[in-house]
Order: structure tokens, then sequence, then C-alpha cells
């Protein structure tokens, strides 16, 4: 898949694909394997940081109610 990013893009997005463990600049992989998007590269590297505690959160939220 080619990259939906170019240089005359003034914000990029960031996406973390979860079958490579990398961050891609635009959507460059299937939607299945990319989890974002990111205003940064570094959020992306955190992403499945994010993913872990949003899950928590949610079972939590479920289990309440």
């Amino acid at each position: 898949m080619r990259s939906s990013y170019s240089e005359k893009d003034e914000t990029p997005e960031f996406w973390f694909n979860t079958k490579t463990g990398l961050v891609e600049v635009g959507k460059q992989s299937a939607a299945v394997f990319r989890f974002g998007p990111f205003a940064t590269r570094a959020e992306a590297l955190k992403a499945i940081e994010l993913q872990k505690a949003r899950s928590k959160a949610w079972r939590e939220e479920s289990e309440e109610d």
C-alpha cells in the first residue's frame, strides 16, 4: 500500500502497525493492522500501552454496571 502522506501535507498522521510493531506515516498498511491515527510518532509508539489502559478502563466500567 502506498503512503497517503506527501510533503504537501501540513500535518501527517502516524499509525502503529500491530503486525510489524512499527510506526507508519500515513495509511501504509491494511486497516486491520493499523492503530491510530496519532499526531506524533512518539504517541504512536505508545499505542499498545494506550490500548491496554483503555481496555482496562472499559473492563472496569463494565464491571460496575
